[in-house]
C-alpha cells in the first residue's frame, strides 16, 4: 500500500525558517525515501518553480525521482524538456527533516511566499503536498472553493466529476 499526503494542517515558521512538517506527512516522507530507516532523518524535495505562483510543493524522494525520470525520458533538445527541467529540476531543493520533524525553509522560498515568520498552511493532495502562507491560501483557494461549492445544486456530489 502506498501512502499519500492527505489532510490540512497549520504550522508555524520562525524568523530563521524553521518549520515542523505535519506528523502524518513525515510518515509519507519516510515511506517514500528509499534510504530511510528508523533513526535516520527522511529527506524531501521542495519545489518552488515559477509556475507555482504563491505556493510551494513538497515531494517524497520516490515521487520526485519518478517525475524527474519522466522529464529525462523526453527526447534531447525537445523544447518542453528544457522548460520542465528548469521548472522542476532547477527550481527545487532537497531538504532533510530532523528527528523532531523540523526542517528549514530557505529565505528565497520564504520570500516567494511573502513570509518572514508566521503561519503556514499545509494541504495534502495525494502524491505531494502544498505549502502556502496561511492568509494567502484562505484568500486565493479556500474562499474560491467555498464559492464554487455554493454555486452548485443542493444535492451536488463532487465525486460526480470523476470519469466513470
Amino acid at each position: 500500500m502506498v501512502l499519500s499526503f492527505t489532510g490540512e494542517h497549520t504550522q508555524k515558521v520562525d524568523g530563521k525558517g524553521r518549520m515542523s512538517i505535519p506528523a502524518d506527512f513525515r510518515r509519507v516522507l519516510e515511506a517514500g525515501d528509499p534510504d530511510w530507516t528508523p533513526g535516520l532523518s527522511p529527506r524531501m524535495y521542495l519545489l518552488y518553480g515559477d509556475h507555482l505562483k504563491n505556493e510551494l510543493h513538497g515531494y517524497t524522494v520516490d515521487e520526485f525521482t519518478a517525475l524527474i525520470d519522466q522529464i529525462n525520458a523526453m527526447p534531447r533538445g525537445h523544447a518542453s524538456k528544457k522548460k520542465l527541467s528548469h521548472l522542476y529540476i532547477g527550481q527545487s531543493i532537497k531538504l532533510e527533516v530532523d528527528k523532531d520533524g523540523r526542517t528549514v525553509m530557505p529565505i528565497k522560498q520564504r520570500q516567494k511566499l511573502g513570509l518572514k515568520d508566521g503561519e503556514l498552511y499545509f494541504r495534502g493532495v495525494g502524491d505531494h503536498f502544498e505549502i502556502w502562507k496561511a492568509e494567502t491560501f484562505t484568500e486565493q483557494v479556500g474562499d474560491s472553493l467555498k464559492g464554487w461549492l455554493d454555486e452548485q445544486d443542493a444535492d451536488f456530489d463532487p465525486l460526480s466529476l470523476l470519469e466513470p
